[in-house]
């Protein structure tokens, strides 16, 4: 493990440690942070090394008699005992050395970095949430603890029809509850929408289709039977360009995916549908991002310092919390070297007291690490129900949760709280309707079988019944209206020059006098991302290959699309085919052929379609291993280009380059050349693709969207902190956050960098001015929020006894239950929990972590659902007039950016300066407006919007002295206007 620098300022964590070790009394692990060899085989090699040893020859006298037979084979004797004695010593040595090295790599490291935080907050302070906890407790109350243990722990993987199932509370009437992937639509089902992915949606900076997308995949999951969508997903949050993941999330700032996040979730719950924000959090990459996956016993560490913490990782997460989301889903990753899903810190003193979270936090499937000290971490449902290996039957919880509670490792009340926090949400949504949410209807699809018949629980070898699994149920509605739109608007237009955008039906000629060509226009239209895979849209698992034309990234955030419009499908249709001649080359291929080149070279317009595609780690295609190994185009993309450019027309015609990707591309081999004119960003659009994209070239829907991230010229422009960790530092690797606030744009102002285009550029076909800016105080300044307030709602309270052994004890008699193979269940057999009894009445005890015993005091940030209410008062509002100033109708986002004022501030090291961004997002909207036309734009801007997280005071703080300046404009580095308060 990577040695860390103890000077190091703000890190979240003290000298205390917080270990996480776990015992049960019957358990078979009963150290359970010790890591188990993985089930299938790692998919990278060991790297062999080998040293190569040299052998000195010995300097012979000038004179040696010949030995005599007899001496010669005394010799070979003696030579070949003390080899074989060296041999053993040397075999030895290697034998205790290395099985003490690999019981050192199985070992998690040293939790020196997050300091415990205990007890877990209880859930139901929130007025919002008053109703749904009452119910809550009246229900657990009458649990025995077979049936919270049942409500908390997946039933394993494959054992139900969603990618997530609990077991039911069966006799208090509490169903079990189905998990489905994933952000953009209903993964593994069908007849559902591909809608496009959250990056996209990031892209359209439009709140009102954040939210009518989050509705409309709402309403498709209940359609199927799902309880809980597992998204949106914040995290990753963009730190380093090339990450896999980024395209789930909406974008590389924290102000960005905190309100589209927040839409996202209101749009979903409004349709009684629980929303899972994920993953909590600084899951930034995804090489070594758990266990085993990439070949080490551990998965890298996220070291990150307090302030960078609250101010870009946990900031969207607090957006989430406020908007009332019903789950959290804690990440694979360490962060500052402990588990995620284990951490105290994150769970117990930032997420539940200090950010107010109401409702249960849920492990990423095999984000567990451990069983008892996860409990006590804050963690309520483990997902998918197995262990630390895949599909075995091993929980770390199920029976052996029951057992903690019997023994009292686990105290009765955190057990409790865990469960109340399920059925609090289960009732928040309203899914206790029985007209809406059917008790006796599971999911009407299998995410395992594309078949009508098959069996419900197809992880178990046990025989079962053949039953319908797949009803195929249409959900899509008109949803693909909305996907339409969203897709439209969330294109970015780059660069137009001439403008040759939009285009006309009947095409463009500029050559017609050069080339003494005369009929139809003829129109190239370029590069297998234009067309459809081989096979349709679904032929490679997951989405994990980049073939045909790009809709989504690949992974458990990747849907089974219904269609695919392609590019060409719908330029075919969108051009006059009695004015225009198409040529179409889908292929990647070069150099041309004598023939090819001979069509490329008498065409008048050409369209090149390029891409570059990522996705979750379990799955790799070519060289990307889930984070893409650079920001080049994929498939050969930039030669391409480049050939076309040259070639096109003979060199003179006008080029459009249309780009589907996951994330940023460098655009410098080709960006400046003459020929290309036009450059379209329509990153990940999902089912209506070609659809969408006709109506920004041709102008039926005016560009209106805007980058959620900057282009650089380079990867190296993003910073040390942009790159991803490809090769591990260690057994556990370390990624040290050490860029701290200065990521994106943030870290491009701070070193004076140039990019290519800058966060929250987007061009349109018409032109917008902005101006008259004012600032009016709504709440005078103060450098603290009001102190926080006792709760005004008590949580539920329980007996804190200990439940009798009959309550979790396998059902006889008439109450005998068919037993799967591999299915978690709650039960322990009569030995199992007498054993447990016993360990707690003979005075043993578990080993609680460091600090255990010590209540930590309440975060004076906390207190109700979303923090300290009084960070979510309006404090400043800014207003600003916008006008269109072109000829046709269009929709312009004013975005404000804050510029903090010097300050300083006392620390350990005396008063020192506070370090700020030059500029940091802090407002949008979006405005449609017809010619000529103007309207005015409110930003309000909260207590939390104008300060900063103070890491010696512990509390959001508003600077009193000099001014704040906001600066209104259409990208971060096109702001005309600006305003002081």
């Amino acid at each position: 493990m990577a040695a860390h620098d103890p000077s190091k300022q703000g890190l979240l964590g003290s000298t205390s440690t917080e270990h996480h070790a776990d015992y049960s009394s019957d358990s078979d692990d009963n150290n359970i942070n010790v890591n188990t060899t993985p089930e299938h085989p790692t998919r990278r090699q060991k790297q062999q090394r080998s040293r190569r040893t040299q052998r000195t020859n010995p300097i012979l006298p000038s004179f040696q008699p010949l030995p005599t037979r007899k001496s010669w084979l005394a010799r070979r004797t003696r030579c070949c005992l003390i080899f074989a004695a060296f041999g053993l010593i040397i075999f030895v040595i290697l034998l205790v050395v290395g099985g003490l090295g690999y019981k050192a790599a199985l070992q998690e490291p040293p939790y020196g970095l997050s300091p415990p935080w205990y007890p877990s907050p209880k859930g139901g302070i929130a007025g919002t949430w008053y109703e749904s906890y009452q119910k809550a407790a009246k229900l657990v109350s009458k649990m025995t603890l077979a049936e919270k243990v049942n409500i908390t722990t997946g039933v394993g993987w494959q054992m139900g029809l969603a990618v997530g199932t609990t077991a039911p509370a069966v006799h208090v009437g509490f169903p079990a509850l189905q998990l489905q992937d994933g952000p953009l639509g209903i993964r593994n089902a069908d007849n559902i929408t591909a809608f496009p992915a959250g990056i996209t949606v990031g892209a359209t900076w439009n709140r009102q289709l954040m939210y009518a997308r989050g509705k409309a995949h709402a309403i498709e999951a209940r359609s199927k039977g799902v309880n809980a969508i597992l998204g949106p997903c914040v995290g990753p949050l963009g730190r380093m360009p090339a990450g896999g993941r980024n395209w789930e999330g909406f974008g590389s700032d924290p102000y960005l995916q905190g309100i589209a996040g927040a839409e996202t979730i209101k749009g979903i719950q409004s349709e009684g549908v629980m929303a899972t924000v994920k993953h909590f959090i600084a899951n930034e990459q995804e090489h070594f991002r758990q266990p085993w996956e990439w070949g080490l016993p551990n998965a890298i560490s996220s070291n990150v310092d307090d302030r960078a913490m609250h101010e870009l990782y946990a900031w969207p997460f607090g957006d989430a919390v406020k908007a009332g989301v019903a789950s959290v889903m804690c990440s694979y990753n360490m962060v500052n070297n402990s588990y995620a899903c284990g951490n105290s810190k994150l769970l117990n003193g930032i997420l539940k007291d200090e950010l107010g979270f109401q409702g249960f936090v849920m492990s990423d499937w095999l984000a567990q690490r451990a069983g008892v000290s996860t409990a006590l971490a804050g963690l309520d449902t483990t997902m998918p129900g197995d262990g630390l290996r895949w599909a075995n039957g091993k929980s770390l919880w199920g029976k052996e949760l029951s057992k903690a509670v019997l023994n009292g490792s686990v105290p009765v009340e955190r057990m409790d709280d865990m469960a109340t926090r399920v059925v609090a949400a289960w009732y928040q949504m309203g899914q206790d309707n029985e007209e809406k949410w059917p008790r006796d209807k599971g999911p009407n699809f299998s995410s395992w079988t594309n078949e009508k018949m098959g069996v419900v629980s197809p992880g178990s070898p046990t025989e079962q019944e053949t039953v319908v699994v797949n009803q195929f149920v249409d959900v899509q509605a008109n949803h693909s209206v909305i996907a339409r739109q969203v897709a439209a608007e969330g294109t970015v237009l780059l660069k137009n020059e001439g403008p040759v955008l939009p285009l006309s039906r009947v095409g463009l000629r500029k050559r017609q006098n050069a080339n003494n060509t005369f009929g139809r226009v003829k129109i190239g239209i370029f590069s297998e991302d234009a067309g459809s895979m081989p096979g349709g849209p679904n032929s490679c698992p997951d989405r994990g290959c980049n073939q045909g034309t790009l809709g989504s990234g690949w992974g458990s955030g990747a849907v089974e699309f219904p269609y695919l419009v392609t590019p060409v499908e719908a330029l075919r249709k969108q051009f006059d085919s009695l004015k225009v001649e198409l040529h179409e080359h889908l292929s990647n291929q070069l150099p041309f052929s004598p023939s090819e080149k001979a069509v490329v070279d008498d065409l008048d317009l050409c369209l090149v379609f390029v891409n570059a595609d990522a996705g979750e780690g379990f799955t790799a295609w070519e060289n990307v291993r889930g984070d893409r190994p650079d920001l080049f185009l994929q498939k050969n993309g930039d030669a391409l280009i480049q050939e076309v450019a040259a070639r096109c027309g003979g060199g003179f015609s006008d080029v459009v380059v249309v780009i589907h990707a996951v994330g940023p591309v460098v655009m410098e081999r080709w960006i400046d050349l003459p020929q290309i004119k036009a450059v379209v960003f329509a990153n990940l659009p999902g089912e209506e693709s070609g659809n969408a994209l006709v109506d920004v070239l041709f102008g039926n829907v005016n560009p209106s969207g805007h980058l959620p991230f900057t282009i650089g010229k380079s990867l190296e422009d993003y910073g040390p902190g942009g790159q991803v960790l490809y090769l591990p530092n260690g057994v556990v690797p370390q990624q040290d956050f050490s860029e701290g606030l200065y990521i994106d744009y943030r870290w491009f102002d701070k070193k004076g960098i140039t990019p290519r285009f800058e966060f929250g550029y987007g061009l349109s076909y018409t032109s917008f001015e902005l101006g008259n800016a004012t600032a009016k105080t709504i709440r005078p300044k103060s450098a603290l929020p009001f102190p926080r307030l006792d709760a005004l709602v008590e949580p539920p309270t329980y007996s804190t006894d200990i439940p009798p052994v009959e309550e979790v004890l396998w059902p006889e008699g008439d109450k005998e239950i068919r037993k799967l193979d591999k299915y978690i269940y709650p039960y322990l057999s009569a030995d199992e929990a007498h054993n447990a009894v016993s360990t707690r009445k003979g005075g043993k005890k578990y080993p609680y972590p460091d600090g255990y015993d010590t209540p930590q005091p309440l975060s004076q940030a906390g207190g109700d659902e979303g923090g300290n209410p009084e960070l979510w008062a309006v404090y400043a509002k800014v207003t600003v007039e916008v006008r269109n100033t072109g000829k046709v109708a269009g929709a312009v986002v004013p975005q404000l950016y804050l510029s903090y004022p010097e300050s300083r501030k006392e620390s350990a090291n005396g008063t020192v300066q506070v370090d700020f961004p030059i500029k940091v997002l802090r407002g949008f909207d979006k405005i449609y407006l017809e010619p000529g036309k103007s309207a005015k734009v409110e930003f309000n801007l909260t207590r939390r919007d104008l300060s900063y997280w103070n890491v010696e005071v512990q509390n959001w703080v508003m600077i009193m002295e000099g001014e704040y300046t906001f600066h209104v404009g259409q990208s971060s580095r096109d702001l005309p206007v600006s305003v002081t308060w």
